[in-house]
């Protein structure tokens, strides 16, 4: 396994848009499993693709509170949401220590290949239910800032900016 980049806003490439994973095979395996360790080593709940500059529908989590329950969706799709809203505090891999709230869909039924390629579904709420949220906007090129308002944003982006001056 291998520790991928992950990319940092505002880098245009995490606006693009994924494409369907043709085929559950070796590769995305590899992926998924490279993007787990990724994530773990980063200390994040969920990772999409799109964020290691691979922009193909595949997702990982883990918001076990024992870390050991690691989730791989591949084409994921969101087959209902319920109509109550929560607004939670989110933060992100890509927007290293931003925290801010965002409005998501209470209940979720999420439908995704798993590694092994096989179709399954799983409800999620709370935490799981946002976390889903998050990284599928990932895979549609929209990072959780877009929901603040443009001055949050534009704060966000100079600070993000100034950081990576700061790193380079």
């Amino acid at each position: 396994m291998a520790l991928l980049d992950i990319l940092c806003y505002p880098d245009p490439r995490l606006h693009t848009v994924a494409k369907p994973v043709a085929s559950v095979d070796e590769r995305i395996r590899r992926l998924a499993d490279d993007m787990l360790e990724t994530m773990y080593e980063a200390q994040g709940l969920g990772l999409a693709a799109t964020q290691v500059d691979v922009h193909e529908r595949l997702i990982v989590m883990d918001t076990s509170d024992s870390r050991d329950e690691p989730r791989v969706l591949v084409n994921p799709e969101l087959i209902a949401v319920s109509e109550e809203m929560v607004v939670a505090d989110e933060g992100c891999l890509s927007v290293p220590q931003i925290y801010d709230k965002v409005p998501r869909h209470a209940r979720v039924t999420v439908r995704a290949l798993g590694r092994d390629g096989r179709p399954y579904e799983f409800d999620a709420e709370g935490l799981l239910a946002v976390c889903v949220q998050h990284e599928m906007d990932h895979l549609l090129g929209k990072v959780f800032v877009e929901y603040l308002s443009p001055l949050k944003r534009n704060r966000i982006k100079s600070k993000m900016l100034k950081k990576a001056k700061v790193e380079a």
